[in-house]
């Protein structure tokens, strides 16, 4: 038994550990766990715990509907809000059919791949995540009402901004998980709030995002409150983005660093290439609801697909950083992908642009907000779901990345939600019944 299995069992034992949650997502980035006792820990490590595939959306059919969670001892953390007397820990897991291979539609299994290919070719992507949403109250039965929690503005304080000890407390709580937020404070929109995150390796990152969405809501709750990711709760405020801040390295070297006079390494322009050339195929993966596309092109959500330094109107903008933080921030993504399928697309672009050697287009240094000249000749991201579903079918590039039943799950559901958002009579109703409760 490995010495990090046993430094597990010993900590449950030792820490009055009642409850052990084996976390999984489902292919949309849903989380799930099911829990066991610390009896049936070492079983668990094993041989894995098995569980119905087929009640889940996207995995297997009825014949054959076992599989089975294998924890990852490395990802252990106390879950802070649940009592601390019978303690109750969280470890992910892989997902493996009875004879121990890897499921294919096992979105953290398909990150690790993406990982070990970019290892393979030399290269590691370090990933920060800026993390947007909206607190509401709930009515006296404890339901999400659509009242938001304050009425602040961008980096007001306290009373404007209300949620400043629930983001206190949620910071709080990561930290007790072992994750590191960097910056938080009031977003433009009522009740909106942002918790900016330190950058890792691509695994964890996205391990972290789903922590934090996990946590957040719980703490929220706790707080009588309901935490919103949905990209575009209100018409006429901001919506709530992921921006995804990735950096790339080759023997220890950070390839966004720029040199002295400012200028960046080839293989960083091509990786950058590689992301803008597949942007339009990938956003589906990248904003899966019809609700995502409310949100693209007003408060400095993007619109199309260019670059520059520091200007925010763009898809990817390159910070005013140095050293370790130099970096990329791609601004589309939204609170409702799955990271481990979104971080991996990624990667796979950015490596497919170097070994293309796909040349980068000249940055576009104007505010695209606030433009008099023709913008005709810029490339736009798919501008609602259906132009989405449409470029992620036709893309040859996707089929590389995906298994083909996840791609064919993943878009036959997104093509339900099409449909019925185009045959509602009330779509702002049809998006709530869909996403609000759930997001």
């Amino acid at each position: 038994m490995k010495d990090s299995v046993r430094e597990v069992l010993q900590y449950v034992e030792q820490n009055d550990v009642k409850f052990i949650r084996l976390a999984f997502c489902d292919i949309f980035g849903r989380q799930k766990n099911i829990s066991i006792t610390p009896r049936e820990l070492p079983r668990a490590f094993e041989s894995g715990i098995s569980f119905d595939a087929s009640a889940i959306y996207g995995f297997t059919g009825v014949e054959q509907s076992d599989l089975f969670l294998l924890p990852d001892e490395k990802t252990l953390s106390v879950l802070p809000w649940r009592p601390s007397q019978g303690r109750v820990i969280r470890l992910y897991s892989s997902i493996v059919h009875p004879n121990g291979s890897a499921f294919e539609a096992d979105s953290r299994t398909i990150l690790k791949k993406a990982v070990s290919y970019a290892a393979k070719k030399g290269y590691l992507c370090k990933i920060g995540t800026e993390c947007e949403f909206y607190l509401f109250e709930n009515n006296k039965h404890s339901i999400p009402t659509n009242i938001p929690h304050d009425f602040g503005g961008y980096c007001d304080i306290s009373p404007l901004d209300k949620g400043e000890n629930i983001r206190r407390q949620i910071c709080l709580t990561l930290e007790e998980m072992g994750i590191l937020p960097e910056r938080s404070h009031h977003e433009q929109g009522p009740g909106q709030n942002e918790i900016d995150f330190h950058y890792g390796n691509a695994l964890t990152a996205a391990d972290n995002f789903i922590t934090f969405r996990s946590a957040t809501k719980a703490v929220a709750f706790e707080n009588g409150l309901f935490a919103s990711f949905l990209p575009k709760p209100f018409a006429n405020y901001s919506g709530s983005g992921m921006h995804v801040n990735l950096s790339l390295y080759h023997q220890q070297r950070n390839l966004f660093e720029p040199d002295k006079d400012g200028n960046h390494s080839l293989e960083c322009q091509n990786f950058l290439a590689g992301i803008l050339s597949h942007i339009q195929e990938m956003t589906l993966f990248l904003n899966p609801l019809t609700n995502s596309y409310h949100r693209f092109g007003a408060f400095e959500a993007p619109k199309y697909i260019t670059w520059s330094h520091q200007n925010r109107s763009q898809l990817v903008r390159i910070p005013a950083a140095r050293g370790q933080y130099s970096r990329m921030e791609l601004r589309s993504p939204d609170m409702c992908c799955n990271p481990y399928l979104a971080f991996s697309l990624l990667i796979y672009a950015g490596l497919d642009g170097i070994e293309q050697k796909t040349t980068l287009c000249p940055s576009t240094d104007i505010d695209l907000y606030n433009c008099n000249h023709t913008l005709s000749h810029l490339k736009k991201l798919p501008m609602n779901l259906g132009k989405a579903i449409q470029l992620a079918e036709q893309s040859t590039f996707l089929t590389t990345v995906f298994p083909e039943k996840l791609l064919q799950k993943y878009l036959l559901k997104k093509k339900a939600e099409w449909s019925a958002y185009c045959h509602a009579k009330d779509k702002q109703q049809l998006e709530h019944e869909l996403y609000f409760n759930l997001e």
